[in-house]
């Protein structure tokens, strides 16, 4: 990642407990590659999020995706940390999709990539989207938040 100061985070306990969990609980027939993710919001809050595959394979949601609606659904709008666990060597990434719901909520949040070795990918979101983009709206935003 491009960023120097958080090329070498660690996964907060709390979120890698999480991720681990929501991992086993994955849902992935046909790939048989689970992931799970754990991310937490400014307030301290932790929001959960397994793949869950379809026979329709573009219907299917990834681990940080379920973790960021499960977090708009509660109606918090950004989260500081969030912790992605697989068993791939090395660790899997966000995907390109799951890369921009990422930035909608959070550019500058902290992403742990990990799995069940300790390997370690980390950086910033905006690190993992280079020239990310979202549309400011803050008074729809907060509109839909109160």
């Amino acid at each position: 990642m491009n960023n120097p100061n958080v090329l070498n985070l660690v996964p907060d306990p709390q979120l890698l407990e999480g991720a681990v969990a929501a991992f086993k609980q994955a849902y992935a027939p046909y790939s048989r590659f689970r992931v799970g993710a754990a991310l937490r919001t400014a307030d301290g809050r932790v929001y959960f999020g397994a793949n869950v595959e379809n026979a329709s394979y573009g219907l299917g949601r990834c681990a940080e995706q379920s973790a960021v609606q499960a977090m708009a659904t509660a109606g918090a709008r950004e989260f500081t940390d969030i912790v992605v666990y697989s068993e791939a060597s090395p660790p899997a990434s966000p995907c390109g999709a799951c890369r921009q719901v990422l930035y909608e909520f959070a550019p500058d949040a902290r992403v742990v990539c990990v799995n069940q070795d300790g390997e370690i990918l980390s950086g910033l979101v905006r690190d993992f989207l280079p020239h990310g983009f979202r549309l400011e709206q803050p008074e729809q935003a907060e509109a839909v938040a109160e």
